[in-house]
């Protein structure tokens, strides 16, 4: 289970975000990247950062803290900013964070050591499979901290749930945004990767995955009679997309295969 903090203060707006996340503190003084319920595309991108954040820890790979937090309004009320005042009111109650990290610094495959070909082909293939578009040199959203890379910003993963038509049939697409991730080229053990992933995940995993989906967030969908069902959706579509991993690892690597 995540954990579940009070934001007490907000700290600084994070304007590279399109969402325009934050800094904020939380009841137990700790800070957090906390990213809005009422922004941009609403809780389907709190969804994504979820299901796809949880779904990299459970891989192996460095994702900070994921936890709900609640918004009191007397701290949207003593902000300023007309524009972060209206965010936060229509944010009152629960959102997610992200642990922040301090002292971190994003990730430049021209100026860190880059990663190994097992961590790159892991990264690769995580993002493949949760459609993640935002791994590219113009938006890494990877830190370097305490000399280890780390995962974030994973909003704009899981663009299927934007539209739910022929959502199973999308699960077996290739995903050719990946010829512009940025560790592509040193991703040259693809279907090894591929192999172990479809070993690890399975459908106990997903659900437990799911299951943390607030109730919350998932109301109001038509496509759905009921939350259960449109949970049912999000692991059908991932158990759908596992089972067909060979189609976005083959695109993978015949994009990697134009760059080496």
């Amino acid at each position: 289970m995540l954990k579940t903090y009070t934001a007490t203060r907000y700290v600084t707006p994070l304007r590279e975000g399109g969402s325009l996340p934050a800094i904020v503190e939380v009841d137990d003084g700790s800070l957090f990247v906390m990213k809005f319920v009422g922004a941009g595309q609403g809780p389907k991108a709190l969804i994504a950062e979820l299901v796809a954040g949880e779904i990299g820890r459970r891989l192996g790979l460095n994702v900070p803290e994921l936890a709900f937090i609640e918004l009191d309004p007397m701290v949207a009320r003593s902000e300023p900013d007309q524009e972060i005042q209206d965010l936060l009111q229509a944010s009152i109650g629960l959102n997610l964070g992200l642990r922040f990290l301090p002292e971190s610094h994003a990730f430049n495959v021209m100026l860190a050591p880059p990663p190994d070909v097992a961590l790159a082909s892991r990264i690769v293939w995580f993002d493949a499979y949760v459609t993640n578009v935002d791994r590219t040199a113009r938006n890494v959203n990877m830190l370097v901290w305490q000399d280890d890379l780390w995962l974030i910003d994973h909003g704009a993963a899981l663009y299927f749930h934007h539209s739910w038509d022929d959502y199973l049939t999308r699960s077996r697409t290739p995903f050719t945004p990946i010829k512009e991730h940025t560790l592509l080229k040193l991703a040259a053990d693809l279907s090894e990767t591929d192999g172990a992933a479809r070993l690890h995940l399975n459908a106990e995993m997903l659900q437990s995955i799911i299951d943390l989906i607030p109730e919350e967030w998932l109301v109001g969908e038509s496509t759905f009679k009921s939350v259960t069902a449109h949970r049912g959706a999000y692991l059908a579509y991932l158990l759908s997309r596992l089972e067909a991993s060979a189609i976005f690892v083959e695109e993978a690597n015949r994009a990697r295969a134009q760059l080496v």
